[in-house]
């Protein structure tokens, strides 16, 4: 009994420094992989877009691979309209979803409403691309008659800004039921009603998280690929209309790098190159607000 007391400090600490090595372990396989996917980017775009000419790269707005031209300015500008447009969609949305869920959804609804709203996170891209070719497009040219197939800028900023909703509601749903319930009752105890409690002391103090949730599902839509490219007619050129044809940086690069060789390729890598750069300026702001905390 003596000798296992004496040992059983001793078997924490293993254990405890085991604990340590693992967590360590699996820290650095994540740097690395993350350092190895730059070093790959980075080492293999941009020597193309020096050849190109950086300014020919990201200003120009011809994209023809068979001639040597090869200018993303359409992409960029596609990409931006479709976060845009997906963020006019599925902010509101999914900010008033998370405020009802939170403070004005009765229980047993509360049980039916949040499985679904999980089931849509879990939902592939490609399903959604489906639906939004089979159903989507169909209603758009019904509803705009004008459009020539119905694929296009619109399309694909309402099946982006579904396709965000769960991230922006579960991030959003969380940060309200963080905040202290104390600013609820003081509310009210100053005469507030329910609703100008929730909507005028708990949504303020929450918007630290809520923003968050906000540059998530810029994130998302962004780097959306598949779901893209099944609707938004993917023409590399600057869009002119909710209506027009709009071709993404992410669906510039599936769809050309399966047969693109030589310099063709190179300039879909530093297309990527660019993507990247946009999604780590998206996660600098997400950074700078999780540790600003207050906002």
């Amino acid at each position: 009994m003596k000798n296992n007391a004496r040992n059983l400090p001793n078997h924490g600490r293993f254990r405890e420094a085991a604990v340590k090595v693992m967590f360590m372990a699996a820290a650095c396989v994540s740097i690395m992989a993350v350092a190895l996917i730059c070093l790959f980017i980075f080492v293999n775009g941009i020597p193309a877009i020096a050849k190109i000419g950086t300014l020919n790269f990201l200003l120009g707005t011809s994209w023809k691979p068979n001639a040597d031209i090869y200018g993303i300015l359409p992409m960029i500008i596609g990409s931006l309209y479709v976060t845009a447009g997906a963020m006019i969609v599925g902010v509101p949305i999914g900010i008033l979803m998370a405020i009802f869920m939170s403070h004005f959804c009765p229980e047993k609804l509360y049980r039916i409403i949040k499985p679904f709203v999980e089931l849509l996170a879990g939902v592939p891209s490609v399903v959604y691309g489906f639906l939004g070719l089979q159903l989507l497009v169909p209603l758009v040219q019904q509803i705009f008659p004008e459009a020539k197939s119905g694929s296009g800028l619109l399309a694909a900023s309402v099946m982006l800004g579904i396709m965000i909703l769960p991230t922006i509601i579960n991030v959003s749903e969380s940060a309200l039921r963080a905040v202290p319930e104390h600013y609820y009752e003081g509310s009210l105890a100053l005469g507030a009603t329910h609703e100008r409690s929730v909507f005028f002391t708990v949504t303020p103090a929450a918007k630290s998280g809520i923003l968050a949730s906000v540059i998530l599902g810029v994130g998302r839509a962004i780097g959306e690929t598949m779901a893209v490219i099944w609707v938004a007619g993917n023409a590399p050129i600057i869009p002119d209309g909710v209506l027009s044809s709009v071709r993404t940086l992410t669906a510039n690069v599936v769809l050309e790098m399966g047969y693109a060789t030589g310099l063709h390729s190179e300039a879909l890598i530093g297309t990527a190159v660019v993507l990247f750069i946009f999604i780590l300026i998206i996660n600098l702001c997400f950074s700078a607000i999780k540790r600003k905390g207050n906002l």
